[in-house]
């Protein structure tokens, strides 16, 4: 867990926002269906294609216990987004977590959170995304080793130029790609099903016997696989600014997006097993390629190639989209470059703050040294998750009940259980993997000079 601001330094006063002059507010532009095309665009990339496999395999080839940790990977992220929902309808500011971070536990812990997020978790995703996007371009069109980077480094700058552009044309874009590839995956889903061979549903139960610890330890390493895979709906919360009706949408904007996400998982996972059987599925690394080329053709493969194609360029989009607003709100706060919280006079987006974004993913992509660094920190993210999770009860408690606005159903169990199972997972990472979190929270806590620096400044 993060160290308690008031361990590390308990000097520190909460610093001053800076003021800036009229105009330099980001307009509202986006609305419902923005929203939710923007939380499944971030969450689905390549993984519901490639992933599904080990999964499988993990609880011994059980298609039953696979769908109940993909259930229960949506159920969880319904949990945090009900509760999300109704923070991100009572301060709807750009930054999101960050803000109700900063605001209920202190402005370092939410420093933290947006060091991290900038220089591995967002900009680390991007560099992940653009990377594969080369690799998968590569099997249209013979690229040379050299030329792979390359063309990584132009997929971010064409995403970076979009978003300086203007959030609506970001939004546009973002919206049809997302439309796209879902319609993708569920045509997909339903060829398989419909030509597949649907005895292979009645192997419900793993045919191998392992043992019960064995089954134990795979689930959990189901369990993890299927938390990254629906990792991102998070990011919606960061351009909570430039919402409409934010009060409004939001809550309906992650229940829908979430029911969708769920909803397409499952589909995709049971044509997969229509088409290849559990065994099949639990043996393939390319699942949806593989399903797709034995029932229809080889050729029907490389459709799927443009669909990850348009899906990774689509989730880099949409992080691109969102993570900026972040550094923007902490540049403002004065804890991060100021120039970061300057919005372009012409364009109305924080030109900057995703100028900085796409430059340091370039960086990354182009040294390929950020996938371990991203691996060793991406668990230190839910522990923030739930931190913004929390900070629900310390809201509720300051400020006036209104009756008007949307409230989390369930609560107080709501929230809690999301933080009560995301804390289990954390917890379990840190046992199984002691380094691997040393780590993680090591590279976190590297924060900690530069916001000296910068609140000094």
């Amino acid at each position: 867990m993060p160290v308690p601001e008031s361990m590390v330094i308990s000097s520190l006063t909460a610093p001053k926002p800076v003021s800036l002059p009229a105009g330099r507010a980001l307009g509202r532009v986006l609305r419902l269906h923005d929203l939710v095309l923007l939380i499944i665009g971030t969450v689905i990339g390549s993984g519901i294609f490639l992933v599904p496999g080990l999964i499988l395999k993990s609880v011994g080839n059980s298609l039953s216990v696979a769908l109940s940790v993909w259930l229960a990977g949506g159920i969880l992220s319904l949990l945090g987004a009900l509760t999300y929902g109704e923070l991100s309808a009572m301060h709807p500011q750009a930054g999101g977590l960050y803000v109700y971070i900063r605001d209920c536990f202190g402005p370092f812990p939410a420093f933290l959170f947006g060091w991290t997020l900038f220089f591995v978790v967002s900009t680390g995703s991007i560099a992940t995304l653009a990377v594969a996007f080369g690799n998968y371009l590569g099997e249209f069109f013979p690229l040379a080793p050299w030329t792979l980077k390359p063309v990584s480094l132009l997929m971010i700058g064409i995403i970076a130029t979009v978003n300086v552009l203007g959030t609506r044309r970001s939004a546009n874009l973002q919206n049809v790609t997302t439309i796209i590839k879902v319609l993708a995956i569920l045509a997909i889903a339903g060829i398989l099903l419909w030509f597949g061979n649907r005895m292979h549903f009645h192997a419900m139960t793993a045919e191998s016997t392992i043992s019960f610890s064995s089954r134990l330890s795979g689930i959990g390493i189901a369990i993890v696989s299927v938390l990254w895979a629906y990792e991102g709906w998070q990011y919606a919360t960061f351009a909570a600014g430039e919402v409409v009706n934010p009060r409004r949408d939001f809550p309906i904007a992650f229940l829908v997006g979430i029911f969708v996400l769920t909803g397409v998982y499952v589909l995709a996972n049971l044509g997969y097993v229509a088409a290849l059987g559990p065994v099949g599925v639990g043996t393939s690394n390319r699942v949806a390629a593989t399903a797709m080329a034995g029932v229809v053709s080889p050729a029907a493969a490389k459709a799927i190639t443009l669909v990850i194609l348009i899906s990774i360029f689509s989730a880099a989009n949409s992080i691109t989209l969102t993570a900026p607003r972040v550094y923007y709100a902490m540049a403002n706060d004065g804890v991060f470059c100021r120039r970061l919280a300057e919005v372009h006079p012409r364009f109305g987006t924080p030109a900057f703050a995703v100028g900085a974004t796409a430059f340091w993913a370039s960086v990354l992509a182009a040294s390929g040294t950020f996938e371990q660094l991203l691996t060793y920190v991406v668990f230190v993210g839910w522990i923030f998750y739930a931190l913004a999770a929390a900070s629900i009860f310390v809201y509720r408690k300051r400020e006036t009940p209104d009756s008007a606005r949307y409230r989390v159903p369930g609560y107080p169990w709501t929230p809690v259980v999301f933080i009560a199972i995301v804390a289990a997972f954390v917890m379990n990472t840190i046992v199984a993997q002691p380094v691997r979190a040393a780590v993680g929270i090591g590279v976190v806590l590297t924060g900690a000079p530069a916001y000296l620096i910068w609140r000094k400044g």
